[in-house]
């Protein structure tokens, strides 16, 4: 990855989540030394960019999707923000917050790029939609809307902004899906590499493969990284965990191999929650697998 400045952009949000505590998660990853680890890396990190709910924004109560008009408030000021960012040659890094935020950024990145690959490393797929979700919670549905199979459109969050094509989009680590996500994989042509995928391909061969289908033909490629894509054995600070999940080592190494690429032009890093965590482990894992990304090695 080319040592562009980078802009972290934090939105201490979590009304898309079911349980509460991701909103601090941002601060909690900052407090553990993010914006050092990077500057050692020798990238320029601006770090003052952070994007909240406005007052007087609360959705109607029985609705069976919740918090929709808060989730599209925060994205859409998201949207606005990446794509700020990205025009002013930066790279974003943007920090959750629960995963809904993920489709701020990924409004305001296909405003910008005409044709943008997307590895989404997730326990889940966010796949659901407002007629298929089980909870209601807006994190399960964020990749849908990307892909535009959902009844929000990305255009409404950021104005000129154009569906994912599932051709170019790739979701990793996945073992916790829906009925009707599962359906949706096989019709729609996404790639899922779930973990039975990487059990028996191992992870290197899985990561190549997404790079190569995500970066073919693409602008460039969004990672769109979920805490609890780790197992919860390392990452114990998230709100979804699901046991059998990438051990440390494949986490760093997914993202040792995507910064060797050197092709991802943004990222995204969700779902740590601190009021579930283990003695601050899953805000420190979080800083130390962004450093993989940025170019952090062992030797």
């Amino acid at each position: 990855m080319d040592k562009q400045s980078i802009s972290i952009i934090r939105v201490p949000f979590g009304l898309g989540a079911g349980r509460p505590g991701s909103e601090n998660g941002p601060d909690s990853v900052m407090k553990f030394g993010l914006v050092k680890k990077l500057q050692s890396l020798g990238y320029d990190v601006e770090a003052d960019q952070c994007i909240r709910l406005p007052d007087g924004i609360q959705s109607p109560t029985g609705s069976k999707m919740k918090h929709v008009q808060e989730v599209l408030a925060v994205s859409g000021l998201l949207g606005e923000a990446v794509g700020k960012t990205v025009a002013a040659g930066h790279i974003p890094l943007v920090l959750g917050g629960d995963h809904s935020i993920a489709m701020g950024s990924l409004a305001g990145l296909m405003r910008h790029y005409s044709n943008m690959g997307v590895i989404w490393v997730d326990a889940h797929s966010d796949l659901n939609t407002e007629t298929t979700s089980p909870s209601g919670n807006m994190h399960g549905i964020s990749l849908a809307v990307g892909l535009g199979l959902s009844h929000i459109k990305l255009r409404e969050i950021a104005e000129g902004a154009v569906p994912l094509k599932p051709e170019n989009c790739v979701i990793i680590g996945a073992r916790d899906l829906d009925r009707d996500e599962k359906a949706m994989i096989r019709s729609c042509g996404l790639t899922c590499f779930t973990m039975h995928e990487i059990d028996r391909l191992g992870i290197e061969k899985v990561v190549q493969e997404a790079l190569r289908i995500a970066g073919n033909g693409t602008d460039g490629v969004h990672l769109s990284f979920d805490i609890d894509s780790v197992d919860p054995i390392e990452a114990p600070g998230t709100g979804t965990p699901v046991r059998g999940g990438l051990s440390y080592r494949e986490a760093h190494l997914t993202l040792e191999l995507m910064s060797e690429w050197g092709r991802i032009t943004s990222a995204d890093f969700v779902e740590v929650n601190p009021l579930l965590d283990r003695n601050n482990q899953t805000s420190k894992l979080a800083v130390e697998l962004i450093g993989s990304l940025f170019g952090s090695r062992i030797l």
